[in-house]
């Protein structure tokens, strides 16, 4: 089966979608604004539901309809604004990169009933913002668009006759019973958890048959199906590719055996398609994206402090007011609104008020603000690789500065080697002054991992205690030899190591484990377990994909 182009494969999902975009939810699209997103963006008008526009700021009035104020205090009834969500339709989320997880979860919640679908439009502006995990779960579809050029992609154009059939066909196409135990054991290989993956694999199977004019989902259906569906929600093992080069037949079907109950394909070639449906790195840097999900409290600034006088506007809240607090005016009309004929009715005749306000109807505005953000790198610079790793931490730690300040993040080295640490760059936003200190590092020698997550721990407490936000990144190879008294002896060493992780963890900071061996360290496995923090392993990362994968895991 000839392998589809990325424009190609972007033209079968949109196809897919525009044929049952209720069962298959979605479209996640990563692509930046430009001529070749514009031209893809042409063929949404081959969707057959209505297409409503969103954006990451829209209010919950917008989404579910609200009082429309100005009629209601005008005919002194209530009467209610229409809102997006009344009726099924198809959604244009632009900037989901940045959607906020309070909308990600009403829109999901949205995608969980029958009639809508969504295509999020993800920029990747910035590496620190990620489509919710609600959202990038329940959406059916991926497309990157990143990589293609304007001379790659050609005029999307979709023949609606051929839609209008497939969507008349869609219901009579069968799908072989083997098909949802195949594709269940795909989606657990690739360690994906959650069961909606292989269901809108399914989902997308028929759809693709019924493009093709098959009345039973066949082999070549559930291949391209794996790819548009599978290929970015998790990793393809190393043993299933070396199997999948072999190409095993498969299995003779019993004499008893029904012929729709046939195997479909093999799973390690469905998993071979998986694989070569993307590029390595764009699984990085989605992996890297899950881990910033999982990290608790690393959002992409500081940690979030309301109030009531500057920041981020937040929905109005009931209250009283005083001690500076502000009204919020239209809000606190919104909600007396509703109860003005019954309190009319409860003013003797003649006294009768035009509006009236109660105390339970007031509201107040709020803000959000967020603090500066600490990334503290820890660094092993102990054995013979300790200058390429240094190198690639020095790199790193320049290209993020490069960005800190308009986010007003602060950077901070430990470096760790022979038998204690070494605070190499304390907290700062000077890219002069670190290009200054990080030219003379040194390193090799013993690996005194409990003292450079010592000092970490530290450098979080002080940080912490002057306003700011600390997060942690460890960079090691997982090979502590140094206790934290500083004799030598790994199971101690190992030991002191897990107390100060699980201390560090009581803090609530949140931190990244980043294993830079050859192989993967169980050993680091465990200590991430003990920070409660993601783990990435990362053999060979140079300085600018380390400070990407940074960047995007800790939101940085």
């Amino acid at each position: 089966m000839e392998p589809l182009s990325a424009w190609e494969r972007a033209e079968l999902a949109l196809a897919v979608l525009a044929v049952d975009p209720a069962g298959i939810k979605g479209l996640w699209l990563r692509a930046r604004a430009g001529p070749v997103r514009d031209r893809f963006a042409a063929g949404f008008s081959a969707l057959a539901l209505a297409r409503r526009n969103l954006h990451p700021g829209i209010d919950d009035a917008a989404l579910f309809g609200s009082i429309d104020l100005a009629a209601t205090l005008a005919h002194g009834r209530v009467i209610r604004a229409a809102g997006i969500l009344d009726a099924p339709c198809a959604l244009m989320l632009a900037m989901s990169e940045r959607c906020p997880p309070g909308l990600g979860a009403r829109l999901a919640r949205m995608l969980d009933d029958a009639g809508f679908c969504l295509v999020a439009c993800d920029e990747g502006a910035e590496p620190d913002e990620a489509l919710p995990t609600a959202l990038a779960d329940r959406l059916g579809l991926f497309v990157d668009l990143n990589a293609v050029g304007w001379s790659d992609s050609a005029p999307m154009v979709l023949d609606p006759t051929r839609l209008g059939v497939a969507r008349l066909a869609l219901a009579s196409v069968e799908t072989p019973p083997a098909a949802y135990e195949t594709l269940t054991r795909v989606s657990a290989a690739m360690e994906i958890e959650s069961l909606r993956a292989p269901l809108l694999t399914l989902a997308c199977a028929r759809a693709i048959a019924a493009l093709a004019g098959h009345r039973v989902v066949d082999d070549s259906d559930l291949q391209r199906a794996v790819e548009l569906v599978l290929a970015h929600r998790g990793e393809v093992p190393a043993s299933a590719e070396e199997n999948a080069a072999e190409e095993p037949s498969p299995p003779e079907p019993e004499a008893s055996q029904p012929q729709d109950q046939q195997d479909v394909l093999p799973e390690d070639i469905l998993l071979a398609a998986v694989r070569a449906a993307l590029p390595p790195d764009l699984l990085a840097r989605l992996a890297a994206g899950r881990a910033a999900r999982a990290a608790k409290g690393s959002g992409g600034t500081g940690a979030a402090r309301k109030g009531n006088h500057r920041g981020r506007p937040l929905p109005s809240r009931p209250g009283k007011p005083g001690a500076g607090k502000r009204i919020d005016l239209v809000a606190t009309l919104r909600a007396a609104a509703p109860w003005q004929p019954l309190r009319r009715g409860a003013v003797p005749a003649g006294g009768a008020l035009r509006l009236e306000i109660r105390p339970d109807d007031i509201r107040l505005k709020k803000y959000q603000e967020t603090s500066d953000r600490l990334l503290i790198f820890t660094v092993d610079a102990s054995g013979s690789s300790a200058l390429a790793r240094l190198a690639e931490a020095k790199g790193a730690v320049e290209l993020l500065l490069a960005q800190a300040y308009a986010r007003r993040d602060h950077v901070a080295l430990i470096a760790f080697r022979g038998v204690q640490a070494e605070l190499v760059l304390p907290p700062t936003r000077s890219l002069v002054q670190t290009k200054r200190r990080l030219a003379g590092l040194p390193g090799g020698g013993g690996t005194p991992l409990a003292a450079g997550l010592k000092m970490a721990f530290d450098l979080a407490v002080q940080a912490r205690a002057r306003g700011m936000t600390p997060t942690v990144a460890l960079l090691t190879d997982g090979r502590g030899n140094i206790a934290l008294n500083g004799t030598p002896g790994r199971s101690e060493a190992e030991a002191d190591a897990l107390r100060l992780a699980r201390a560090l963890r009581a803090t609530a900071v949140p931190a990244l484990v980043i294993d830079t061996a050859n192989r993967a360290q169980p050993g680091l496995r465990q200590l991430a377990a003990a920070l409660d923090a993601p783990y990435l392993a990362l053999p060979r990362a140079d300085a600018r994909r380390l400070s990407t994968l940074l960047t995007t895991a800790l939101g940085a």
